[in-house]
């Protein structure tokens, strides 16, 4: 399976996953269609065998439909024979236009059929409610996704971008039911995104041994260090959401970045995601890239350890 990258426990499921996972929204919007499967392969070659995609991937692009970023994974599956050696997550429940969202059964079945179709394949590792449907009850919900992991179609499921307080319920509504459970979950978390997750999340999280994959694991690139003025985040795709971060407290963040960075001889992204990995619950950072670059730098990650003292100057910050 690629090179050997270390490998996590994915919460309490005692199922093995690569230290890092490879975020798939890219493919088909920032990279095309060719230089993906480029990326897809090299990134195997370094062990990053944990994807995580979408069916909304990109439909935000103009003339995109989604199940763009589907399409193209599907596609390297079907030419490198190597759908059996990746650990492969999708997710449902936005958007995709014609009423198609949400977390009804009857939409569950569909939308499952749809995400297999494009992704080449007759089962998916981890798939995830992309966000809550509070129309739709939990026990609806959790039931139609059990059909699927009873039918093999579906190994685990996650919930993404749930409150805690939800998160609680509907891990409760398994347990009463006796349904399948969320495994995972895939909350926005990072150096300088943490408040939401640590107070609301991180205590339910650890009450039932959900394996975290926290998404935006580089605040949109910002914790990579390339976003340091105005300038820099002008006209770039992702500049608008680093941008944000561009205040005191950010370019402090950055500091420590730098300094953690030349003592291990690293670089700022692959320090924001060692920090995350230390973090308790985290099984895997969610990151993208665009280059061979990035994927050096993801792969690094996994095999740094930071000591205390450079965790606590990260947290600190």
């Amino acid at each position: 399976m690629g090179e050997n990258m270390q490998k996590r426990k994915l919460g309490s499921t005692g199922v093995e996953v690569p230290a890092i996972m490879l975020g798939g929204n890219v493919f088909g919007w920032t990279v095309n269609e060719v230089d993906s499967l480029r990326l897809l392969d090299a990134a195997f070659d370094k062990g990053l065998t944990f994807i995580d995609t979408a069916d909304v991937y990109s439909k935000w692009i103009p003339g995109h439909v989604g199940g763009e970023s589907e399409t193209i994974i599907g596609k390297w599956f079907a030419r490198s024979g190597k759908r059996h050696q990746v650990f492969i997550a999708t997710k449902l429940g936005m958007d995709m236009g014609d009423g198609r969202q949400g977390l009804a059964p009857k939409y569950i079945a569909e939308a499952v059929e749809a995400s297999l179709r494009r992704l080449q394949t007759d089962r998916i590792d981890l798939y995830q409610a992309h966000m809550d449907d509070e129309k739709t009850p939990l026990e609806e919900t959790l039931g139609a996704f059990d059909v699927l992991v009873k039918q093999g179609k579906v190994r685990l499921i996650g919930a993404s971008n749930y409150k805690g307080a939800r998160l609680r319920e509907a891990m409760e509504t398994s347990k009463r039911n006796n349904l399948a459970k969320y495994a995972t979950l895939q909350p926005h978390y990072n150096l300088v995104e943490r408040e939401n997750y640590e107070t609301d999340l991180a205590p339910v999280v650890a009450e039932y041994g959900v394996g975290v994959i926290p998404y935006f694991a580089l605040a949109g690139g910002f914790l990579t260090g390339k976003y340091r003025s105005e300038k820099d985040a002008e006209g770039k795709v992702r500049g608008g959401m680093a941008g944000k971060y561009l205040n005191s407290r950010g370019l402090a963040v950055l500091a420590a970045l730098d300094a953690v960075a030349k003592e291990y001889k690293s670089t700022p992204a692959s320090v924001a995601l060692a920090w995350l990995m230390a973090q308790p619950g985290i099984a895997a950072p969610i990151a993208s890239a665009t280059n061979e670059k990035h994927l050096e730098d993801l792969a690094a990650a996994a095999e740094l350890k930071l000591d205390r003292a450079a965790l606590e100057i990260l947290s600190a910050a």
